[in-house]
């Protein structure tokens, strides 16, 4: 029980003192970049999943009016 105790204290300690925090206006930066990012990255998957869809459809309407 000593051990969890001293482990607790430390652990409190070491996120008090020894790690270092983002300022305000770091975290907005951050913040902007990764909500810029995965907007680019939806707009991307979007986009391949619309041509995909549509260059299956027109693929088999292609298959379908050689083959019968």
């Amino acid at each position: 029980m000593n051990t969890l105790t001293t482990y607790i204290k430390n652990a409190y300690q070491e996120l008090l003192y020894k790690v270092t925090w983002p300022s305000w206006s770091e975290l907005q930066g951050s913040a902007i970049v990764v909500l810029t990012a995965s907007i680019v990255i939806a707009i991307f998957v979007w986009i391949m999943d619309f041509v995909s869809k549509n260059g299956m459809m027109k693929l088999y309407e292609f298959l379908m009016s050689i083959g019968g």
